[in-house]
């Protein structure tokens, strides 16, 4: 079975003083859905390059949760890991599945502006692109309106926002919606995620 790496929010619990790494349940269930073995990455490791290397994964999954420090988010090591794991794919050829955060993290990597973004928020709305209409949730705070070579725009909301992106040459594929929450597992996610880690 293959291996997929999945990154982890960071909970910040005051009243004990600690930074807690997790995960919704869903998304390693997601994963073994899908046909993989998940493992998921800790936020805190020296150099999450050797864990990758020592796992040898047969792709990267960013998932969501945690603003990126810039956009008001308040885990920087999150937005180290994302970012440390999207160099090693680049360098060792490792597809990448991003969604909601991880797409925002993908789209930051390559120099894309997100902006502040409303009624995209626990909601199901309509975005329409390459594969046609398509009904998906909706979770985010922020969005991205205008993207930058090399990656490609693949779905958008009515409003304008990007909801899909892909970066062929480097085998990157992002989605605002989560996958994880649909009830079942949407048909064409689990696709597109066969496609990619294949």
């Amino acid at each position: 079975m293959k291996t997929i790496l999945y990154t982890q929010r960071v909970e910040i619990v005051e009243s004990y003083g600690e930074r807690r790494d997790c995960a919704d349940q869903n998304i390693p269930m997601f994963l073994e859905e899908c046909g993989y073995l998940p493992v998921p990455v800790p936020n805190m490791l020296k150099n999450p390059g050797e864990f990758a290397a020592a796992i040898r994964p047969a792709g990267i999954l960013l998932t969501g949760g945690n603003s990126l420090v810039k956009y008001g988010g308040n885990a920087p090591e999150r937005d180290r890991t994302d970012r440390v794991l999207l160099e090693i794919a680049e360098r060792d050829a490792i597809p990448v599945y991003g969604f909601c955060r991880g797409m925002q993290s993908i789209l930051d990597y390559f120099g894309c502006e997100l902006k502040d973004v409303k009624g995209h928020v626990a909601v199901r709305h309509t975005v329409s692109g390459v594969s046609g209409p398509l009904e998906v949730n909706s979770y985010h705070n922020q969005g991205c309106f205008q993207i930058k070579a090399p990656l490609e725009v693949l779905a958008r909301a009515v409003d304008g926002v990007i909801e899909a992106v892909c970066c062929r040459e480097r085998q990157i594929v992002a989605t605002m919606w989560h996958p994880e929450r649909e009830k079942p597992y949407a048909v064409s996610d689990i696709q597109q995620v066969r496609t990619l880690f294949r």
